[in-house]
């Protein structure tokens, strides 16, 4: 079966700096892949080069098997680090205007209902709470019905509450056969939703597996302590 995502030798500069440093993995349908590592590791450098955001310098990525730039952003939704909407601009208007941008979107009154933005679906974006905001970026990204979805840490600065909302839309996600891609630090998220996680530093995998698995062979008690001993040791 073809991999929903396939990242192969994947590598961008930053001047002298490897950012990423021949990153390879594979993604199938209906998993949660993680991107785990400290700052600077070269997760968010690697979702912005398979988006297409910036142009690696070498390496190959396919989305079902295509590598036509073109054709893989129309099966991608992303939700990035941070929602730049205007202040004003309603979920409806929000949904509406992007999904212009897509042959046979999903119907705004769907996706409001799905990610429970309903009874905010006309009140102004500078009124909504952090995990509303979330919610509708997580609604953002499905208006393509995208087959693979990146996120980089979208549970950043959420209150417990809100940051449960948002992980229990992305396991939702899972469900529907979707892949996705999961940039995040927080380790219990990683545990909670990955199937796979890959650990990076300075640009490069140091280890690919189920979280339970790579702590079992690390030696380690958590997921946390096997990463800082597999970031210590790069």
């Amino acid at each position: 079966m073809t991999a929903a995502l396939t990242v192969c030798g994947l590598t961008h500069r930053y001047g002298a700096v490897n950012a990423v440093d021949g990153i390879s993995f594979e993604i199938a349908a209906g998993e949660v892949f993680g991107l785990l590592g400290p700052n600077g590791a070269g997760k968010t450098t690697t979702l912005e080069s398979i988006l297409g955001l910036v142009r690696p310098d070498a390496g190959r990525i396919a989305v079902e098997g295509d590598a036509d730039p073109a054709r893989m952003r129309a099966k991608i939704g992303a939700v990035l680090q941070a929602t730049g909407l205007p202040d004003k601009i309603t979920p409806r208007e929000a949904l509406t205007v992007f999904g212009a941008f897509y042959p046979a979107p999903l119907d705004p009154q769907i996706l409001l209902g799905r990610f429970g933005l309903v009874e905010k679906a006309d009140a102004a974006f500078d009124t909504l709470s952090g995990g509303q905001k979330q919610r509708l970026a997580l609604a953002l990204a499905f208006v393509g019905n995208p087959r693979l979805l990146l996120l980089d840490e979208p549970t950043t600065g959420l209150d417990p509450q809100m940051r449960r909302e948002v992980q229990d839309r992305i396991a939702a996600v899972r469900e529907e056969g979707r892949a996705v891609l999961l940039a995040t630090h927080d380790m219990a998220e990683a545990e909670r939703l990955c199937d796979r996680i890959a650990v990076i530093a300075q640009g490069r995998v140091l280890a690919t597996g189920a979280p339970r698995d790579l702590i079992a062979a690390s030696g380690a008690a958590t997921l946390e302590e096997m990463i800082l001993a597999q970031t210590a040791r790069a």
